[in-house]
């Protein structure tokens, strides 16, 4: 008998309807998501969120320059810089990830992970036993530390490019990474706790403020509430700013000990004023 062709015996396929290439919306798919890839929020919504994303890495980026900067020698000035750097390069960074990597919405800031290994270098004898002025101490920190990450990105560039991460990622879990960053995360109580202490009628209304905001009035006295479901960081940090400018300016720490109006004065940072741009 004569044999026909397979596809001649195959029947036609239906055409593909255009209701079918829509993708479901995201509640049918997560109960708790709001927003996906494919459903950006407004305008005005994506501002005001970026705008609290920013504060939060903001808090991060001081405090990895608080933490390195003095100890390699520096003062408000080389503070100032270290911080802006970050600032430009997060800003790099994070155009080029959107572009080119992943495009997940997130800034590309500065990371704690480096910090350990970054003070095991500064307080090395090599350069704690510097003779010289700070500022050519801070210099010939900060150009180690820079070679040093240059190194450790290549590193990191060649196994990402390569898939040679690929091989190692199959005989880890998710559960292997938890360790090591609760344990740094825990680490960094040693400074940042001390630092609320310093001013603990600033610190203490922020942590208070934040938790009632983020985990009880978006849940409990405001439900679906956009302030204080999405921005409570930001509520949280224009009521406590507010507060501290209230009482730097009826002269609350007039007459407080140094490192007390250096923590608590809405005035005595010294990052704006020792900016290089400012005053032009």
């Amino acid at each position: 008998p004569l044999r026909l062709p397979l596809l001649a015996c195959r029947p036609a396929m239906s055409p593909v309807k255009a209701e079918d290439l829509v993708p479901h919306p995201c509640r049918e798919q997560f109960a708790e998501l709001d927003y996906c890839i494919t459903s950006p929020p407004p305008w005005i919504t994506t501002v005001v969120v970026a705008f609290q994303h920013y504060l939060v890495m903001l808090g991060t980026t001081v405090i990895i320059a608080t933490i390195l900067v003095p100890i390699m020698g520096g003062g408000h000035e080389e503070k100032a810089v270290v911080i802006q750097t970050i600032l430009f390069l997060a800003g790099i960074n994070t155009l080029l990830q959107v572009h080119f990597g992943t495009r997940l919405p997130a800034v590309m800031g500065g990371s704690f992970t480096y910090i350990y290994a970054a003070v095991a270098i500064i307080i090395s004898p090599r350069y704690i036993l510097f003779i010289g002025a700070p500022f050519e101490r801070f210099v010939y920190t900060m150009r180690s530390l820079q070679g040093a990450l240059i190194i450790a990105g290549v590193f990191q560039a060649v196994i990402g490019f390569f898939g040679i991460w690929r091989v190692f990622i199959r005989f880890l879990s998710p559960l292997a990474a938890v360790p090591f960053v609760t344990l740094s995360a825990l680490g960094l109580f040693y400074f940042a706790f001390p630092g609320v202490a310093k001013c603990i009628e600033i610190g203490l209304p922020t942590l208070v403020l934040l938790l009632i905001f983020s985990e009880y009035a978006s849940h409990y006295f405001a439900r679906g509430s956009f302030v204080f479901g999405r921005c409570a960081v930001l509520v949280t940090v224009i009521i406590v700013w507010i507060f501290a400018e209230i009482l730097t300016a009826a002269g609350a720490y007039d007459e407080r000990n140094p490192v007390t109006q250096f923590s608590c004065r809405t005035d005595r940072s010294g990052l704006i004023h020792a900016a290089p741009w400012y005053g032009l």
